[in-house]
């Protein structure tokens, strides 16, 4: 009974806030700006606090139809847990018993990427009960948006080598090169990212599962009413989060659908398919389409991202296409006269730094945001 006592003593102290209510409170992630409730759509969305108190919890929503949501906790930048959401609505604790007097940073970070496959996967959160004080969260110097695949997207950067199971648990924001090139550069920075899309097209020549069709919306390759409901396909506002970089690491897939059968557009019937010639080189009428969705995206971003200096970066799943992507952004600097544009090779995953699902591990992506904060360091000093 007297530990049943202390317990309730301990829940009546923790006072209930609505985030509208945080004056405090970061969001990280393109949202719709709604805080009632928060809806992270992206890998690497999240909120941040600075907490002054010795307990934290959050109410989080979650549903799914086949593919649930994982996040990860860090304290003092350093990750403490790690956990799936059941479906439902619930609090989850952050932290508890910790040195009232002490100011944390707390971030909760959606580790795995907006689902196109799930019309039912949605995570909110709807609110947090504290025993303590807010602090300001100081804004870090620079911004980065980073734009990409499966390997954007943490897929296999955790788990054991030998999984191939396409399940969300192998999925991570945090061990990606995303983060650790964000930590690097003291930097924020959102992602905008889907396994196995491209640029021209997905892996499986698929021309419909491209991200250029979506960037200009919060979360446009979400499908289904629910997704539509929470404001996922809302016309994104550019203003209100300007980047100083904008990195692209797309074209693997694109590169992959040259050795995939030709997809089958089930309301046309037509069929689509990045070629190789007979001797197994690429079809140069199919590379030139890929190099104009190259220049064009490029033109879409520059239009969005008015002073940003955009990098196109490549290599970490081999090198196939890299020939094409300095040809296009060439091409693209020539015709607009526009240099803040660049292309950066990023070293290749091992068999010593492969991860799960034959993707980059950890290791991979440590190797790679060392080498991309580096080059982007001097570009954005200069």
């Amino acid at each position: 009974m007297e530990e049943t006592s202390l317990k309730d003593q301990d829940q009546k102290k923790l006072k209930p806030y609505a985030l509208s209510e945080i004056a405090h409170l970061k969001v990280h992630g393109r949202t719709t700006g709604d805080l009632a409730p928060l809806t992270l759509f992206w890998t690497g969305s999240g909120i941040e606090l600075n907490a002054k108190g010795s307990e934290l919890w959050i109410e989080v929503e979650a549903d799914y139809d086949q593919y649930e949501s994982w996040i990860t906790v860090l304290i003092n930048s350093a990750a403490v847990s790690r956990q799936m959401l059941t479906k439902g609505r619930y609090w989850v604790c952050l932290f508890r018993g910790m040195n009232p007097d002490r100011v944390k940073n707390v971030r909760v970070v959606k580790d795995v990427q907006a689902m196109n496959g799930d019309p039912g996967c949605s995570l909110r959160i709807h609110a947090v009960k504290f025993d303590g004080t807010f602090a300001p969260v100081e804004d870090k110097p620079v911004k980065i948006e980073f734009i990409g695949d499966s390997i954007t997207s943490g897929e296999g950067a955790v788990g054991a080598r030998t999984e191939e199971d396409w399940i969300p648990m192998w999925f991570s924001a945090v061990d990606n090169y995303t983060y650790m090139t964000a930590e690097a550069l003291n930097a924020e920075y959102r992602v905008i990212s889907q396994s196995g899309w491209g640029v021209l097209t997905s892996w499986d020549n698929n021309p419909r599962n491209v991200i250029p069709a979506y960037y200009e919306q919060v979360c446009g390759l979400l499908t289904g009413a629910r997704n539509e409901a929470l404001g996922a396909f809302r016309k994104h506002e550019f203003a209100s989060w300007q980047p100083d970089a904008v990195v692209v690491n797309l074209g693997t897939n694109d590169a992959g659908a040259f050795n995939n059968p030709a997809w089958g557009d089930p309301v046309t019937g037509e069929a689509h398919k990045q070629r190789l010639n007979e001797d197994g080189t690429y079809n140069e009428e199919d590379l030139r389409a890929f190099e104009r969705a190259v220049e064009s995206f490029l033109g879409k971003l520059r239009k969005n991202n008015k002073h940003a200096h955009i990098v196109w970066v490549y290599g970490m799943l081999g090198l196939p296409l890299m020939p094409s992507i300095y040809r296009a952004v060439d091409a693209y600097i020539r015709a607009t006269g526009d240099r803040r544009v660049s292309v950066f090779q990023l070293p290749d995953t091992t068999d010593e730094t492969v991860g799960a699902r034959t993707h980059p591990g950890k290791r991979a992506h440590a190797k790679a945001a060392e080498a991309l904060s580096g080059y982007l360091g001097g570009i954005l000093k200069g």
